[in-house]
């Protein structure tokens, strides 16, 4: 296929731009709202940035060689951010956008480009919200597991308590699991971690495999950690104190025992 000008890339992309900023203000607003569950996704953009700048010789020594089928590639990218407007289902919209920029890639440089910036697009992913009925199913079924699991655990370090739905009850005092303290955040942040840390060790792939997937149950044991900590405290000092700072403050705690985790999941491996 002949090599597209640098005009036509540009005019190309700018049209692509101009046409995503529904989806782009739909991404920011979901990143920005309260209690949002993709605060990280205003840092993916820059991190992705960031991975191609690092990749900038790698990429300046490839040949440009554009397929032809880079076009059903980019078609298929659009047609679903079409029928994604058509519905209004946002979420379609922003995915196809993982479809559409390889598309553009393939046109402008070709596949060996592709396969040098595979991660960066891919890393994009953890920037589009999933769907609001996903989020709350999995947020349901995590707030479940986290209440269950620091129940049985708070029960074996001497201290009684009882499960009522996603509510904890002990003696004195009780926490309410609600969906915010799911652990879905912080999930998805430490995902997003995993596979960095994965991408950028030195580890064979099946480890790289290990590492990144090591982040969910990661995730979830150091919410429980959280809970189990707001429920003792709430019982020693009562929930005024337990629901303050000292809850805001054990949300910081989690995120840096989940990292260094996935530190010393790494050196194991290593």
């Amino acid at each position: 296929m002949k090599k597209m000008t640098l005009f036509q890339c540009v005019f190309l992309a700018a049209l692509v731009g101009l046409a995503y900023i529904p989806t782009f203000a739909w991404m920011i607003d979901r990143w920005s709202v309260q209690d949002t569950y993709y605060s990280h996704g205003f840092l993916v953009p820059f991190i992705s940035a960031f991975i191609v700048w690092l990749k900038r010789k790698e990429l300046s020594t490839l040949k440009i060689d554009p397929p032809v089928w880079g076009w059903l590639v980019f078609g298929a990218g659009m047609l679903t951010y079409l029928l994604s407007g058509i519905l209004r289902v946002y979420s379609t919209s922003g995915f196809s956008l993982l479809i559409v920029l390889p598309g553009l890639i393939l046109l402008f440089w070709g596949k060996d480009h592709l396969k040098a910036l595979w991660f960066p697009l891919s890393f994009l992913l953890f920037m589009v919200p999933l769907p609001l009925v996903v989020i709350s199913n999995m947020s349901f079924k995590l707030k479940i597991i986290a209440t269950q699991a620091s129940v049985f655990i708070i029960n074996a370090i001497g201290v009684e308590a009882i499960r009522e739905g996603s509510v904890i009850k002990t003696m004195h005092s009780y926490v309410i699991v609600e969906d915010p303290c799911s652990g879905i955040r912080s999930l998805l942040a430490l995902i997003a971690l995993g596979a960095l840390m994965a991408y950028f060790s030195r580890l064979s792939v099946a480890k790289k495999i290990v590492l990144f997937l090591s982040s969910i149950p990661l995730a979830v044991a150091t919410n429980i950690f959280r809970i189990v900590a707001v429920t003792l405290a709430s019982e020693m000092y009562g929930s005024k104190f337990a629901t303050g700072v000292f809850h805001d403050t054990m949300g910081i705690v989690v995120f840096v025992l989940a990292f260094f985790g996935l530190m010393l999941v790494s050196s194991m491996l290593e």
